[in-house]
């Protein structure tokens, strides 16, 4: 996590006051400084756990004439250097074809565009590199020149649409053609054709930023956007999902500019509200890049209708590739913008409750990213006013949190921590340390997330280690009646502290130490 909570260099202040500042930034302001980062790294959770950025198109597309291809229809026991040999063979006769002239030849590029399509969709191993290698890209290229007939520019984009669904290099292959596939998502396109060629620029955006550099400044970001607001159900679906691949960052410059058009906001609300559960899924990837990368955006987006539909998607939804770009997306503009936690998830009203509902019901899922969104989401609202501490605090989300802080995973036990911490704290409005909500303390402490707060010293991430001191901290400070540190010596942390000592952090040596000297120092037990 970017920090850059401490204004201060340590050599200008005491240890304690970056504790301070760390302390109170810890809470809210690098919680929201995160929410980039999460956005980035879910590019490989989406890959790996949800939905791949990039796609094999493996069935006609919904309208096309092509019969839909049934399950014994795929390939899956032919030989490697048989079916490389086929679709060598396939290439070459997509060369042939390009020269026949007269009767027949139009219906000759259909047959040999739909041989090379079906190796490579019909194939459990798609042999790209092979075509690749026998030279189909330019072949390819070629039979999407502009006055073709529909169903062979069809069939040109399906064969490009699973050559860029390939490896980084094979993607890359697809370079020479970008500029016919971003025409052909034209308003002069058929429908099918555009859609075809939006997966395949959607796979070449999902490779990684410079491709997507590329396809931005050869101007596909409008025309996609064109076809998401058609509300043509799969084609808006698949404009929707190659838009996600394309604005996804790092660089906000493509988020702001779609926010900016001219009907993008009112049709994220329609989607959200009134669409099928897969189209609400890309429409909520998109959110969950806009939110993530564009300042913009994000306010746009809280003070709309999108919030309470999120909230209403999660409560009601149990379908887990939906709910995680959802539930992300509530945690990006909780995490961005305070209007969101401040004038929408008011104490007191409906869809406060309802959002409490929603990530309590994620807090329980047995899927490890849901706990862990939930807990982001959750250590946000709880960087909120004292009602927002208030509420939390008595909710059935403390169990959970204690429960996830001694049990789970590392990054989930982390997120779990902010939140504890969170409610142990209110801002003090100066420079000192920020003011402790003693009975929420008390009953953290008393209910055991102390050594899952010491082990987290112990922990080589030093973001995880910063929050744990910073806790300790709290609980020397503010326990009733002194007993802050004999506790935190009980649990062993002193020891825990003690490894900070000589430590190469600056920040972290000074912090640790500060504490073990103010607490454990000569006057420690006298008493």
């Amino acid at each position: 996590m970017a920090d850059g909570s401490a204004s201060a260099s340590p050599s200008s202040t005491s240890p304690h006051q970056n504790h301070r500042d760390a302390i109170k930034s810890s809470v809210h302001n690098s919680a929201s400084s995160r929410r980039k980062e999460h956005a980035i790294a879910v590019g490989k959770e989406r890959r790996e756990a949800l939905m791949r950025a990039k796609r094999v198109c493996r069935a006609p597309l919904s309208g096309s004439d092509e019969t839909v291809m049934e399950e014994g229809d795929m390939v899956i026991d032919e030989e490697k250097a048989n079916l490389e040999a086929r679709t060598s063979q396939a290439v070459e006769e997509l060369k042939s074809a390009l020269s026949t002239q007269g009767k027949g030849s139009q219906k000759k590029k259909i047959e040999v565009l739909r041989a090379l399509r079906r190796l490579l969709s019909q194939s459990e191993v798609p042999p790209v590199e092979a075509a690749i290698k026998a030279g189909a890209i330019p072949l390819l290229v070629q039979y999407l020149s502009f006055g073709s007939s529909d169903e062979q520019l069809l069939e040109a984009a399906w064969c490009l649409t699973n050559i860029a669904a390939g490896e980084p290099e094979e993607t890359k292959s697809l370079l020479p053609a970008l500029p016919l596939l971003i025409a052909h998502l034209g308003e002069k396109s058929s429908t099918l054709v555009a859609e075809q060629c939006a997966w395949a620029i959607g796979n070449v955006a999902g490779e990684g930023a410079e491709l997507r550099s590329k396809l931005l400044a050869q101007g596909a970001l409008w025309p996609l956007t064109r076809l998401m607001l058609s509300n043509k159900g799969s084609t808006t679906r698949t404009a929707a999902w190659a838009l996600s691949n394309l604005i996804k960052g790092p660089d906000p410059k493509a988020a702001n500019e779609l926010i900016s058009i001219d009907g993008v906001l009112n049709a994220i609300i329609r989607n959200l509200e009134k669409a099928d559960e897969e189209l609400a899924t890309e429409v909520a990837w998109v959110v969950v890049y806009l939110s993530a990368l564009s300042e913009k955006a994000t306010s746009l987006i809280v003070r709309s209708s999108v919030p309470q539909l999120l909230i209403g998607r999660l409560l009601s939804s149990e379908n887990l590739q939906l709910l995680i770009p959802v539930l992300r997306s509530l945690g990006n503009l909780v995490a961005g913008d305070g209007y969101m936690v401040d004038s929408v998830l008011i104490v007191g009203n409906s869809v406060t409750d309802q959002a409490l509902s929603s990530l309590i019901k994620c807090l329980k899922s047995d899927n490890r990213v849901l706990k862990k969104e939930a807990s982001w989401a959750m250590s946000n609202i709880a960087a909120g006013s004292f009602e927002h501490k208030k509420l939390i605090f008595a909710s059935e989300a403390m169990p959970l949190l204690m429960h996830l802080l001694m049990t789970a995973q590392f990054d989930i036990r982390r997120e779990a921590a902010y939140t504890l911490g969170n409610l142990c704290v209110v801002p003090a409005g100066n420079a000192g340390p920020p003011n402790i909500i003693v009975d929420h303390l008390v009953a953290i402490v008393n209910g055991g997330a102390l050594p899952g707060f010491i082990n987290l010293v112990r922990s080589v991430d030093i973001e995880s280690a910063r929050l744990g001191l910073q806790f300790l901290e709290l609980v020397m400070r503010g326990y009733p009646n002194g007993q802050g540190p004999k506790l935190v010596e009980r649990e062993d942390g002193i020891e825990a502290m003690e490894r900070f000592q000589f430590h190469e952090n600056e920040l972290m040596r000074n912090m640790a130490n500060g504490l073990v000297d103010k607490y454990f120092g000569e006057d420690y037990g006298l008493d």
